[in-house]
């Protein structure tokens, strides 16, 4: 197929999760033959902090304005099979609207925010989308599944509401073998409404366990906070060496905003990318976590630092390899970005798309059913 995809930022990792996923999904597109054009916002917050400038899986280009977007590419829009659009791409309802009304193949919108999305259209804030834009899309792609779909369809009246979780690229994250230097780590860009349960769950347990070894990786965390001694606070961590970072930890810690936790059903990426890297989690509890993980057998619950605790310093060497390898086996049978890809081509025939553009291994168009 020839795509064309609308994001926030595929160039930048910095104070976004929506890069690797993007990144993920992108290069498994490119390794099944599609062609993939990522358009992107070029927003002076990026400047400097571009870590992966030039993807070489897809064609990236930069735009300034609207008005840039659709001098340059309403042809490719115009032509492609299809084009997605997602969740907090600036000016994101004049986007979608330019979109709907110029493509002429597939209209996607793809929501990695789904539950903060939804929160947004309730206080009627529509920063980047509109309940009258949703139904004009063809296809929602919702990283929350569970009851959400049914009523992004009933409510939103969207014609297809389908779950596409985040999902981790095997080739990035893995195990290896490394030096442990933290017996709980945590990675991911500072949240006010996440930070107590940050603190509850791991500052405490460190305040309490002197001799425990705990990093903190993340940018935008405020210099006003004053971590224990034996936390270490990584402000700048490139998406490159996060890999590398699950991998030196005993456990990794997850912790779910609070709209995420509310709707549930919505796993994050640092969840798929731990387990890839047979790091065993310990996680706060939301609703549907366990249609992706068995609690304590391949998950740890924790609500206290009591419990964090309780698992650090009493699950033996063995027992934490058994969780670790049976949430890295889930993870690969259904989470990796080929699965995701999959699915997207399935949604793709859902839709009746019988004919659509392939891009050969020779660059030649042709047509297949």
């Amino acid at each position: 197929m020839n795509i064309v995809i609308l994001g926030l930022s595929i160039t930048s990792s910095w104070g976004n999760g929506h890069a690797t996923t993007f990144r993920g999904l992108v290069r498994e597109l490119n390794k099944q033959g599609h062609h993939v054009l990522f358009l992107e916002r070029d927003v002076p917050w990026n400047t400097g902090k571009r870590d992966l400038p030039n993807p070489d899986y897809c064609q990236t280009a930069l735009y300034v304005s609207l008005e840039d977007l659709e001098v340059r590419f309403t042809e490719q829009v115009k032509q492609a099979d299809m084009v997605i659009v997602g969740s907090y791409v600036p000016q994101g309802v004049k986007v979608g609207e330019w979109v709907v009304n110029t493509a002429k193949g597939i209209k996607a919108f793809y929501d990695l925010d789904t539950p903060v999305t939804l929160a947004k259209l309730e206080r009627g804030d529509y920063e980047y989308l509109h309940p009258d834009l949703i139904q004009k899309y063809d296809l929602y792609l919702s990283s929350t599944g569970g009851p959400t779909l049914e009523m992004l369809e009933q409510t939103y009246h969207a014609p297809m509401a389908r779950a596409f979780y985040r999902s981790v690229d095997p080739e990035v994250y893995f195990p290896k073998l490394v030096e442990t230097k933290w017996d709980l780590g945590y990675q991911g860009i500072y949240s006010e409404e996440r930070q107590p349960q940050l603190e509850k769950l791991m500052v405490d347990a460190a305040k309490q366990w002197p001799l425990g070894r705990f990093a903190v990786a993340g940018q935008q965390f405020p210099g006003s906070i004053k971590w224990p001694a034996n936390v270490q606070y990584i402000e700048d961590m490139p998406a490159s060496e996060h890999q590398h970072f699950y991998n030196s930890q005993r456990f990794t810690l997850n912790i779910t905003r609070a709209d995420m936790a509310t709707v549930g059903y919505t796993p994050s990426a640092r969840l798929f990318e731990a387990a890839a890297c047979c790091t065993p989690i310990i996680t706060d509890n939301w609703d549907g976590l366990e249609t992706f993980f068995e609690p304590e057998t391949e998950i740890l619950i924790a609500s206290s630092a009591k419990d964090s605790l309780r698992y650090l310093r009493e699950i033996c060497k063995s027992d934490r390899k058994l969780i670790a390898e049976r949430a890295r086996k889930k993870v690969m049978a259904n989470h990796t970005t080929t699965h995701r890809v999959n699915q997207l081509m399935r949604y793709v025939e859902d839709l009746g798309a019988t004919t659509y553009s392939i891009v050969n291994t020779k660059g030649t168009v042709s047509q297949a059913m």
